[in-house]
């Protein structure tokens, strides 16, 4: 019996155990669809509650992924890319505006007076004042007849168009009078004079995104604080996309600063009066 036992094979018997189809991978696809779904909805969302300058450069991106076009695809550009994309529009915008100006009767005696500049905060027109005034009555935030006419023509060409308009005030270092009044008082409200007729000629108030007043802080002429060319009036149409990324608490360049070299080199340029500056 023994010797049979020794003889007998030893047989393996392996037992697969089937899995529960719980224990699978298709609950990760499941999975990832729904976060790819919540993600889309999240983005639905924002793009709702977002202005329409976003939804322009979201809809930008799709239309134009390679940022070849003239629609900006992202929030996240520099001012230098801002300006960039802009520059094109911007000169043709200076040319159209020195051309409709030349249609104006009065501009023939004001034309050393106006000034039509390109910097980094975007298209700046000066309207410089002279001993005896152009486009403000001497010593009075009150615009004369030519300036109000000029002011006019302006606004009949830029509210033809989308950009941001900031407005700027500017005095020379001649001291004006006694009492509260002074160079602050009168450069802010020879800038918010402006913006009045801007205003009463098509230019909405959204379309403002500053009225400022310098006094005599940015001179154009540094070494000539009296000369009657540092006092002046600023219009800036902005470059598109600057008060996105104000908001958004980037910072960006000012004219004062972001602008200096230009003025510099305008200043340079500028003539100086023959009459010593007293009055404004």
């Amino acid at each position: 019996m023994s010797g049979h036992g020794k003889d007998q094979p030893i047989i393996i018997i392996h037992k697969h155990a089937e899995h529960d189809e719980e224990h699978g991978g298709a609950w990760k696809v499941a999975y990832a669809d729904f976060v790819t779904a919540m993600m889309a909805l999240f983005i639905v969302l924002w793009l709702l509650s977002s202005s329409e300058s976003v939804k322009k450069a979201v809809g930008g991106y799709f239309l134009d992924p390679t940022g070849k076009g003239k629609q900006v695809g992202s929030s996240n550009v520099g001012a230098g890319e801002v300006a960039r994309l802009n520059r094109n529009d911007m000169h043709q915008l200076k040319d159209k505006l020195e051309q409709a100006m030349k249609q104006t009767p009065a501009f023939e005696k004001m034309e050393k007076q106006v000034r039509i500049t390109q910097g980094a905060e975007g298209l700046r027109i000066d309207l410089l004042e002279t001993q005896r005034g152009v486009f403000f009555l001497t010593g009075s935030p009150s615009p004369t007849k030519e300036g109000v006419e000029l002011v006019q023509m302006l606004a009949s060409e830029l509210k033809k168009l989308p950009h941001k308009v900031a407005i700027e005030g500017h005095s020379d270092s001649a001291p004006f009078g006694e009492g509260e009044y002074s160079n602050w008082e009168l450069s802010s409200d020879r800038a918010n004079a402006a913006r009045r007729i801007l205003s009463a000629n098509g230019i909405s108030d959204d379309r403002f995104s500053q009225v400022r007043g310098f006094a005599d802080r940015r001179l154009l002429l540094k070494n000539e604080p009296m000369n009657p060319t540092n006092r002046r009036i600023s219009i800036i149409v902005r470059n598109i996309g600057l008060d996105e990324m104000e908001e958004m608490g980037r910072e960006v360049p000012l004219s004062g600063a972001g602008a200096a070299v230009g003025e510099k080199k305008e200043a340079e340029g500028a003539k100086k009066e023959p009459e010593a500056a007293s009055h404004h």
